[in-house]
């Protein structure tokens, strides 16, 4: 059996059997495609270990249509969905390579950017709260920072999943999981402000303005993007001084951040971020041991 017809099920059986998102899919399709195209579609059992070691070459020395190359985090996407891939083949007892035989390369922990309490506040602090825009800024920042919603998820909100009264409510994260969402007073106030000042009844909890909005008219009518939102933080972080790039992934890592600091256990946050696995949550811990580090310091008496 060929690679293509294989890949095919395999993307078919994420998305029915494996409770991915289509874009999640779409990705690994994409990558997979890229073996087909390094092998003209050979047979999968005639994967073999060179084949991949001149694979992994390929994809290093791989150009795009811009010359750009793949970065080493790109090419592990690639060979964390050739190993999923294989390990489908070897559940459903078709013969090709051992999934074990994928090693991924060792990829350097990313440096988590997030904002101090001082820096949040200044933030929040420069958004005028005059206007309906300016409502819905101050409500959006304040629960990005006090929920840690991923901006898809944000972005996605309707008026009636957010629960004021309760500061409780369900959203459906990554892999179409359901993980419970909390909210402090503030962010639920300043939710409230801005769906008092608001006269329609549309569906979305935040709303673009934009006069060049190029929604159609349907249920996600005039619903703010992710690309929006990016822009709101971005403009109020400068309008603020504060020199870091300043993003909606910016706002969860801040969320984190403080309720580690702040004596929160690793697998409580895990929790409420909704990572499936705690490693992904213990790129935190670089961070925290830095504070525990400065706590030392401030309050441990040295001997002379």
């Amino acid at each position: 059996m060929y690679l293509s017809e294989l890949i095919l099920d395999y993307i078919e059986h994420l998305e029915v059997e494996g409770g991915r998102s289509s874009k999640t899919s779409e990705n690994y399709r994409r990558y997979l495609e890229r073996l087909v195209e390094f092998t003209g579609d050979i047979q999968v059992g005639k994967i073999t270990p060179e084949v991949i070691r001149k694979y992994r070459l390929w994809l290093n020395r791989y150009r795009n249509d811009q010359d750009d190359e793949l970065a080493t985090i790109t090419q592990s996407y690639h060979l964390i969905a050739l190993r999923g891939f294989l390990t489908y083949l070897s559940k459903r007892d078709i013969a090709s390579l051992s999934p074990e035989k994928i090693e991924l390369p060792k990829i350097a922990r990313k440096q988590v950017t997030f904002l101090h309490y001082d820096e949040v506040a200044r933030l929040l602090e420069t958004i005028p709260v005059d206007t309906e825009t300016g409502l819905r800024d101050r409500a959006l920042i304040e629960l990005l920072f006090s929920s840690g919603l991923r901006v898809s998820e944000l972005a996605a909100l309707n008026r009636d999943h957010v629960n004021t009264k309760r500061r409780e409510f369900m959203v459906r994260g990554k892999g179409r999981k359901d993980r419970p969402v909390f909210i402090g007073q503030t962010a639920a106030q300043h939710v409230e402000d801005y769906l008092a000042s608001r006269l329609d009844n549309l569906p979305p909890l935040f709303l673009s303005y934009s006069r060049n909005n190029n929604a159609t008219m349907s249920g996600d009518f005039r619903r703010l993007t992710p690309r929006s939102i990016q822009r709101i933080i971005s403009k109020y972080a400068r309008l603020a001084g504060i020199t870091k790039h300043v993003s909606p992934h910016t706002m969860r890592h801040s969320f984190a951040t403080d309720l580690l600091m702040n004596g929160a256990d690793l697998r409580s946050v895990q929790s409420m971020l909704g990572h499936s696995n705690i490693s992904t949550t213990q790129v935190y811990t670089h961070v925290t041991d830095e504070h525990l580090r400065e706590v030392y310091e401030k309050f441990h008496s040295d001997t002379d």
